[in-house]
């Protein structure tokens, strides 16, 4: 190293050392997406959706309100306000564990709404399965309280259907509304859909594992709530008072509109139309409710055009009169995290 390297060297050494400064990154704030915001407001356009797609069916249901006998119009309003209250019990009596009741209360009257906006029992079924992990039930115990539900409001209206048919056996005149052809094809469909499920079932290990292990969990969980005599009355009382309510609405607007039908004859062509669509993957099952209560009515002995209006003011006071209700009740739960 000669002298002059050495010397710039030391010279380097020497120099006032300039301090160095940091440069703030500044950090540009990530806008979250308001999930549960959207959520609030969902059910909301959802209802205006669904009421601008059936807006002559409103039209036409009001216009027959307006001509019916107005007590018997309550007596069908209220007969509606009491099948929420069934709903919970049969909720409750579904679960071990307890649910605090208002806030079990104010969800089947949301989960009625989100059912009529969602195919049939979808939207009722994602509520409550929120609702109760929400509560702190665990998934296997809250899914298999939904599968005991509804296994028991089935079984109960099944049941109901056979009695009152075995009572009174000239209820329905189906005759040539319902062709052979239809039945055989019903039938051949539901054969199908055993079959395909049975393949499914035998073809695939982790599908049978997981049916498996939630049918023994289903079991335990049905076995711990039929131990409780309460939870076992709130589940089958609610099961049975469910339908029943259900029918009592119709029956009150058939009386209103002087439809010509009598009490038990109006539940057993209820109870046979909805048994007969609720596999109908429809929301709220609209237009194939709608289309086999006017049927059933009509095999019942009603005329054709009463029992038409008659559908039509039913399901006003059943499915669109609580159903912005019941959109903005959602919307609340929601925000209020309660689902």
């Amino acid at each position: 190293m000669d002298v002059t390297t050495v010397r710039l060297i030391e010279r380097t050494r020497n120099l006032p050392r300039i301090p160095v400064r940091r440069i703030a990154i500044r950090r540009i704030p990530v806008r979250r997406i308001p999930v549960r915001q959207i959520l609030c407001l969902l059910p909301l356009v959802l209802v205006a959706v669904v009421a601008v797609r059936h807006r002559a069916v409103l039209a036409e249901g009001f216009r027959h309100l307006g001509t019916a006998e107005w007590p018997w119009l309550a007596a069908a309003v209220g007969t509606t306000c009491l099948t929420w209250v069934a709903a919970a019990c049969v909720r409750q009596g579904a679960l071990v564990e307890r649910l605090p009741a208002r806030r079990l209360l104010a969800t089947q009257f949301a989960a009625g709404a989100a059912n009529h906006l969602l195919p049939t029992g979808l939207g009722a079924t994602a509520v409550n399965l929120r609702f109760m992990t929400v509560c702190g039930v665990p998934l296997g115990p809250a899914s298999s309280a939904l599968a005991l539900y509804l296994l028991a409001e089935s079984v109960a209206r099944v049941a109901l259907l056979l009695v009152l048919l075995a009572a009174f056996p000239d209820a329905l005149r189906l005759g040539a509304l319902v062709p052979d052809a239809a039945v055989g094809l019903l039938l051949l469909a539901a054969g199908a859909v055993l079959c395909v499920v049975a393949a499914v079932l035998l073809a695939v290990r982790r599908v049978r594992a997981a049916v498996r292990s939630f049918l023994r969990t289903a079991l335990g969980e049905a076995r711990s709530v039929h131990a409780r005599p309460a939870r076992a009355l709130a589940l089958w009382g609610g099961s049975f008072a469910f339908p029943l309510l259900q029918a009592g609405g119709l029956v009150a607007v058939g009386l209103a509109l002087d439809l010509g039908v009598s009490v038990p004859h109006m539940v057993v062509a209820y109870l046979a139309a909805t048994a007969a669509v609720a596999l109908v993957p429809t929301p709220g099952g609209l237009g194939s409710v709608d289309a086999a209560l006017v049927v059933a009515l009509v095999a019942a002995g009603g005329p054709a055009a009463v029992a038409t209006a008659v559908v039509l003011a039913y399901r006003i006071i059943t499915m669109w009169l609580p159903l912005l209700p019941g959109a903005l009740t959602l919307g609340a739960l929601v925000r209020l995290k309660v689902i």
